[in-house]
């Protein structure tokens, strides 16, 4: 069982202040989105194009259930991960901790011209919209939140070891 799990939307720092995080607390770090991609040899973005949302949402339910079951570190899910009943389920009596950002911080962050499979037209807009529909999912299921606009990871990242230890 992780000892975190970390979730948010696009440019809220999840791989960013979760590889941290780890190092912080001499744990290993493991991110969903690699394993899917490891999983199916090629970018998230590729799979995106090449076979469809929907099997990337598939392969991620299943790399989700995985590290779940395997991980004991810091786990980082994909954005959309959390959009799966399922996932939803799994995370149930997990410490989860969701990265808030406000909009401006993530199109910083995220950057619009980024390989963002979601956010292809009109990518402020669309990262508005997804951010403004999965805020209660994020809020629902976190254990732990942290606000991470105008913040240094590493103020994220301490302030989170205060709370794990």
């Amino acid at each position: 069982m992780p000892k975190a799990v970390v979730i948010g939307p696009p440019g809220s720092g999840k791989t960013t202040v979760g590889k941290a995080l780890a190092v912080r607390l001499a744990m290993s770090f493991r991110d969903t989105d690699d394993d899917v991609e490891t999983v199916a040899g090629k970018p998230v973005s590729e799979i995106f194009i090449d076979d469809g949302e929907s099997h990337f949402r598939e392969l991620e339910r299943e790399a989700v259930r995985l590290a779940l079951a395997e991980h004991e570190g810091i786990l980082a899910v994909g954005g959309g991960a959390v959009l799966a009943p399922e996932t939803r389920e799994l995370l149930a009596g997990h410490t989860v901790i969701y990265l808030e950002v406000g909009l401006s911080d993530a199109v910083k962050r995220v950057g619009l011209g980024a390989a963002r499979p979601l956010l292809v037209l009109n990518p402020r807009s669309q990262l508005r919209k997804l951010m403004e529909e999965r805020r209660p999912i994020y809020e629902g299921l976190a254990t732990i939140t942290a606000a991470t606009d105008g913040r240094e990871p590493a103020d994220i990242v301490e302030e989170l070891a205060k709370v794990l230890l």
